[in-house]
């Protein structure tokens, strides 16, 4: 009898138990359910194959950006992210041929086929931002060309854009005094030099404000273009051997030159590191064109081809182009002489592909298009180039017969002038970002509404 009693005793202590545990996990889950799943009724749910209500999906978590959140923000637009997005069945099995859809207009989700109560799904999504194109931009421009190089452009030319043939085909580039060639990308300021050829997009650093003058507009560090002067290779952006006795030992591009060496430093910092680097174009060439000539002791000049070696006083593409003697015949041009004088990165199918990053300086036939005009009495504060300080190009000038290797810059004045290599002005970096970049909707390209890049 007491066994009996013990017995039973142990039954009703079992049953009491029992029911106490299956009461707490019913609480857990309960609870844990209302706190993880309370969120999903602000997620409309289109009915999959079959018509089961909301509270039979089981949305186990919600990334952003690849950020888990508790929600979606009912103020924002977002994106399904269905390569990422999961859903399984209540026993963990993988459902065959998921369809997974998010209305972005009317934030509804779509789950098909969904013929298991217990459905789970991971989603993931990310943050919609309406985007036009470089070619949006483009289509709403005016069109024109230039033939006339010999004088400065001035005038305010917001909403036109000009034409022009570059080694890769149509180029369209901006002259003048625009309004609409910002750009804000990686923190900083930018303005539109040109469309390339290629689609891609040249910009010129501006800062990290939309001023237009003053120290702010180029890096806080002024740099030589090159330490050393005394020899033709250093009118190079890369450069070879100084005192070598052949034109391509000259100019081999087996050195960094000072202002690449800094432009490095600034890329590597503060587009490489700082993650920007997927929206730069990595096949675009900078041109330092070091084609060279002996010119004619007096002008009209003549140039006859030679030079570019050791102390030989030698003119090097693009003075030919732009300090001829007569103004009339000033003739820029956005092709590069030579692959040699191309600089690129080494992944790219054009140029030299020397460069360790993709980044360089404007070449002065790109400021003879914008509007700025070589020599003494032609200054021009009125085109976007113009900054009140003196900046470097990357475009050889000449060697001297004072034993200096010159390079262009850009004048405080805006005129287009020669320099030493080896005296320190502004760097003002140029990148190129890709043809298929986007850009945030309704940005207009003003200083205060730039295209800001997605």
């Amino acid at each position: 009898m007491e066994f009996q009693l013990l017995k039973k005793s142990h039954l009703k202590r079992n049953i009491i138990i029992g029911v106490v545990v299956v009461a707490i996990i019913s609480a857990v889950v309960l609870n844990f359910t209302r706190a993880k799943y309370v969120y999903t009724d602000k997620m409309p749910l289109i009915n999959g194959t079959v018509n089961y209500s909301l509270a039979d999906l089981n949305i186990v978590a919600i990334y952003v950006g690849g950020a888990e959140v508790d929600s979606l923000d009912s103020s924002k637009q977002y994106t399904l992210d269905t390569t990422q997005s999961t859903c399984t069945y209540k026993d963990g099995s993988t459902i065959e041929g998921l369809n997974i859809s998010y209305e972005t207009e009317t934030g509804s989700l779509s789950i098909s086929p969904f013929t298991t109560k217990g459905t789970k799904c991971m989603l993931y999504f990310d943050e919609y931002v309406p985007s036009i194109t470089i070619q949006d931009i483009l289509s709403g421009k005016t069109i024109s060309t230039r033939t006339d190089f010999s004088t400065t452009v001035t005038e305010d030319t917001t909403g036109t854009i000009y034409r022009a043939t570059d080694d890769d085909g149509t180029t369209y580039y901006f002259a003048g005094n625009p309004t609409d060639n910002w750009v804000y990308f990686a923190g900083f300021y930018w303005r539109i030099i040109r469309v390339n050829g290629d689609g891609s997009i040249r910009l010129i650093y501006n800062g990290t404000s939309n001023a237009t003058t003053g120290r702010t507009t180029q890096l806080s560090d002024r740099s030589a273009f090159n330490s050393s002067y005394n020899d033709n290779a250093y009118v190079g952006f890369k450069y070879g051997n100084g005192g070598a006795s052949s034109y391509s030992e000259t100019h081999a591009n087996t050195h960094n030159s000072t202002i690449l060496n800094a432009l490095n430093t600034w890329y590597s910092n503060n587009i490489e590191n700082a993650g920007y680097s997927e929206n730069v174009d990595m096949n675009a060439g900078f041109c330092g064109d070091r084609t060279s000539y002996i010119r004619s002791d007096s002008g009209p000049y003549t140039y006859t081809s030679g030079g570019g070696i050791g102390t030989t006083v030698t003119y090097y593409g693009t003075h030919t182009r732009l300090d001829t003697a007569n103004r009339a015949a000033v003739n820029p041009s956005f092709r590069c002489a030579n692959d040699n004088d191309l600089y690129t990165v080494s992944s790219s199918n054009k140029g030299n592909q020397v460069l360790t990053y993709p980044v360089g300086l404007i070449t002065a036939d790109e400021v003879a298009y914008a509007g700025g005009v070589a020599g003494a009495g032609n200054s021009n504060s009125s085109y976007y180039l113009y900054t009140n300080q003196y900046y470097f190009t990357m475009s050889p000038y000449s060697f001297n017969a004072l034993g200096y290797a010159l390079v262009y810059i850009v004048l405080e004045s805006g005129i287009v002038w020669f320099y030493y290599v080896n005296d320190s002005a502004g760097v003002r970096p140029v990148i190129n970002l890709r043809a298929d970049t986007l850009f945030v909707e309704g940005g207009t390209g003003t200083a205060t509404n730039p295209y800001v890049v997605i």
